[in-house]
């Protein structure tokens, strides 16, 4: 990619590196995997060391019982790994609203759906790692039980989520303030923080290759504290999981290729979004009509997301259609020189942490795993250090709906991992965190540096904006008050966020495809780190 070789102005200059590199939003995670690698790891060792790492240095953001999924680059073909959990089993509409609920809580063990992180880690071990899981998940497990420092973001943020999560009712949550704040206040930065039950869930994982966690000791425990405080999900609801193998989707957009995650995830409203707009003619910088293309596409895209993604095995709109050229013409036909307010579409029927890898070999991971909400649904299984996923949140209790809550299906679901290619080849991982910022963020660094020929740092850290509901666009701090108010002009309504806690967190890694070299770019509004060497 020609940009690679350009400087362009920005906060941090690309980190440069040959034989292997890891970006992350926290540096502790970042050199775990770079130790894997100098250990004779290959990226997928590296990619799960890092992502064991961050369950116990980026708590905030992720843990053992979340979500995950992988886009994996090996022997010049793309993998995709869809290790997202289903609802239990004995979930029902009927049984959530005969508990008192017009729609499902946010936090307690009703929004708990099958966590999937260990069985993605496994998964990726077996079938692509060089060394053993236990071994990998060795620098995770030294940091649950020695501690580490709390870095300055990481703070933030668990001193907001403890203001949340101090004020639940219900003996459920109690095991959560024992392990995250074990001095009834959270840790301060620079506090040294550590969870030994966490490390031993960790080794058990790494002994038994994930198998303990769906069939054995640790399934048990989850099985039996849900029991205890009323909840749906069951043993057997874990030992029926697996993890899914599946063919990445994609789009061609001015020469690349952009693959995503099918769905269940919302991969596929960035790709809708990026094929509205590579039929308009863009500058080699953003103008004001590229940002009102940029929201007026991503408003059309999640439009259609919201009324047709759900579980693949529910989707009455195939994905294929979704993503056709002719659909895209129908749909950017709709961008005028004003904001709409956007409508689906009529095809014809047919807390976060994100982390990427490269090695020396030409092996790239794209990754990214999840506990939702931040800590997720504030249960801790007692005596593990498993803090467990809300994600079961976002369905819907109206039987109608594309997203309806039924036992045993996977929901909509925000987290995805974005990877690049260009004529068969490897260009690399990227992906931006944070809800339903995600698809916006993998659509605005992809154009960086696609269309404005932005280096995989400065396409990170240009100002982003972030499309809300209806006319309503936040931006960054940062961004252009002249832009923001012609956009205003056009009828979007512009507001400034006080600071950048709400655009996404994002990691690119691409490899120059004549030399090799990797240029990589981290996250300038977070404890963002390259480790490489």
């Amino acid at each position: 990619m020609d940009y690679l070789h350009h400087p362009h102005a920005s906060q941090r200059m690309t980190t440069i590196a040959k034989n292997g590199m890891v970006a992350t939003s926290q540096p502790l995670a970042a050199q775990a995997g770079l130790d894997i690698l100098k250990r004779g790891g290959n990226a997928i060792d590296a990619a799960i060391a890092t992502a064991a790492c961050l369950t116990v240095v980026e708590p905030t953001s992720n843990g053992i019982g979340g979500d995950a999924y992988a886009l994996v680059w090996v022997k010049d073909k793309l993998h995709g790994l869809n290790a997202s959990g289903p609802a239990p089993q004995g979930i029902s509409i009927e049984g959530v609203k005969n508990r008192g609920y017009e729609k499902i809580p946010t936090h307690g063990w009703i929004p708990v759906t099958v966590p999937g992180i260990p069985a993605a880690w496994a998964a990726l071990s077996e079938r692509f790692g060089k060394l053993s899981l236990q071994e990998v998940l060795e620098p995770a497990i030294h940091y649950a039980n020695k501690g580490f420092p709390i870095s300055p973001i990481l703070g933030k943020h668990w001193a907001n989520a403890y203001n949340v999560y101090k004020n639940l009712e219900g003996a459920e949550y109690q095991e959560w303030l024992n392990v995250f704040a074990p001095n009834d206040r959270a840790p301060q930065i620079g506090e040294m923080w550590s969870s030994p039950d966490h490390g031993r869930t960790l080794a058990e994982i790494g002994r038994t290759n994930g198998t303990s966690f769906y069939k054995g000791e640790l399934a048990e425990r989850i099985s039996a504290a849900s029991t205890e405080f009323n909840g749906f999900l069951r043993y057997e609801d874990l030992a029926s999981f697996k993890p899914e193998w599946v063919d990445p989707i994609s789009i061609n957009y001015r020469g690349y290729d952009v693959w995503e995650i099918p769905p269940n995830g919302q991969g596929i409203v960035a790709l809708m979004a990026l094929n509205m707009l590579k039929g308009f003619k863009l500058r080699d910088e953003p103008t004001i009509e590229t940002y009102h293309q940029q929201i007026e596409a991503m408003k059309l895209a999640f439009a259609d997301g919201k009324e047709f993604v759900t579980d693949s095995k529910k989707m009455k709109i195939k994905t294929g259609e979704l993503l056709s050229e002719s659909y895209a013409a129908k749909r950017s036909s709709l961008i005028t020189d004003k904001a709409l307010l956007p409508e689906p579409g009529t095809p014809s029927k047919g807390g976060t942490v994100y982390l990427a890898t490269a090695d020396s070999e030409g092996n790239m991971v794209s990754f990214i795993q999840s506990n939702y909400m931040g800590f997720g649904s504030g249960v801790v299984v007692p005596g593990t250090g498993i803090a467990l996923q809300n994600r079961g949140h976002d369905f819907s209790l109206d039987p109608n709906h594309v997203n309806a809550l039924y036992g045993g299906k996977k929901t909509f679901h925000t987290i995805i991992p974005g990877f690049l290619t260009k004529n068969d080849r490897a260009v690399g991982p990227f992906g931006v965190m944070g809800g339903y910022m995600q698809p916006q963020g993998h659509l605005q660094v992809v154009m960086n540096m696609v269309d404005f020929h932005l280096n995989p740092q400065a396409a990170l850290d240009a100002p982003r904006w972030q499309w809300i509901e209806g006319t309503q666009v936040v931006v960054e701090p940062s961004f252009p008050t002249t832009i923001a108010q012609a956009l205003h002009r056009k009828g979007h309504n512009i507001q400034v966020a006080l600071d950048s806690g709400s655009f996404g967190r994002g990691q690119i890694i691409c490899r120059d495809q004549n030399s090799g070299v990797l240029f990589g770019g981290t996250e300038s509004r977070t404890d963002g780190s390259i480790a490489a060497f």
